[in-house]
C-alpha cells in the first residue's frame, strides 16, 4: 500500500486528461457545426 497515492494520482490524471479533451472536442464541434448553413445540416 506504500504506492496507493501514486496509483490513485496516476488514474485522476488520466481521467482528467480525458474529460478535458472530450470536452475540448465537443466545445470545437459546436463552433464548427455553427459555420455550417442549416440546409447542409443533415444530423438535424
Amino acid at each position: 500500500m506504500n504506492d496507493a497515492g501514486f496509483i490513485f494520482g496516476s488514474y485522476a490524471v488520466t481521467f482528467g486528461a480525458i474529460a478535458l479533451f472530450a470536452l475540448a472536442t465537443i466545445r470545437r464541434g459546436r463552433t464548427l457545426s455553427a459555420q455550417v448553413p442549416d440546409e447542409e445540416k443533415y444530423w438535424t
